[in-house]
């Protein structure tokens, strides 16, 4: 009689103890516990040692965590009609976890095909060069349309970031003769802008000699100590007819 007594006390005392852990739940600092009761949603729970309604009560746990998520690569045919494969990266975090659990079966599942649907269609409206050079904007673009669509899931698009765009390789040769051919345009171009100050600089110097009558002759006496610095046996220098313009004067008086 005593045995079957302790027994009985034993089962209590275990239904007990597993009734009163089935009403306490640990939440970490990032995490949320939604309730339901008996089936309808009752309330959000933050972070701490939380007590619930055993049967009656059920706790669902959401993290408040940022996502980072990998948009598979993608093939897109661009507005000009080039066929590329892009991919991407989706930040985002849940904000009101009741949502993220009422409003939609799976969130992360989603969160990912609405990412790679909306890089489709927002990338089939841009031109490749724009594609290639207007990544901030087009990110901007694409974090605005996936926001507005997840608002109602309770879950923010912080920012979304396009990693890789893999182009088809007689487009890659093509970009390069491109780019070479702007290269030598741009030299060109300084060439010439160089022979132009360089001939509008000798037009002021000669502009500028022939207004003095000694100018050319210390020109043309530099140029010849420049030149015996050199250590030339043989030096040949041409005479200006300036100087010899006063003996040629004399000589006809």
């Amino acid at each position: 009689m005593f045995f079957g007594i302790n027994i009985f006390w034993v089962i209590v005392l275990a239904f007990v103890l597993v009734i009163i852990g089935s009403a306490v739940r640990i939440l970490l600092e990032y995490e949320r516990g939604v309730v339901f009761r008996l089936g309808r949603f009752s309330s959000v729970k933050g972070p701490g040692l939380k007590f619930i309604i055993p049967i009656i009560d059920q706790m669902k746990k959401v993290s408040m965590r940022t996502v980072a998520m990998d948009v598979p690569p993608q093939d897109i045919i661009t507005k000009d009609n080039v066929s590329v494969k892009v991919n991407a990266v989706l930040y985002f975090r849940v904000v009101h976890p009741d949502k993220a659990l009422i409003e939609v079966e799976n969130y992360l599942y989603a969160t990912s095909q609405l990412a790679q649907t909306s890089l489709r269609s927002v990338l089939g409206q841009v031109e490749l060069d724009e594609l290639l050079s207007h990544r901030d904007k087009i990110n901007q673009n694409l974090q605005e349309i996936l926001d507005r669509q997840t608002d109602p899931w309770g879950v923010k698009i912080s920012n979304v970031e396009i990693k890789h765009v893999d182009l088809p390789a007689e487009m890659q040769r093509a970009m390069a003769r491109q780019a070479e051919a702007e290269r030598e345009r741009r030299a060109k171009v300084i060439h010439a802008e160089g022979e132009l100050q360089a001939s509008t600089s000798l037009a002021s110097a000669a502009h500028q000699i022939a207004e003095e009558s000694g100018a050319l002759q210390l020109r043309f006496l530099q140029t010849l100590t420049e030149i015996a610095t050199e250590k030339n046996s043989t030096i040949i220098f041409p005479v200006p007819i300036d100087l010899l313009k006063p003996f040629i004067e004399k000589k006809d008086k």
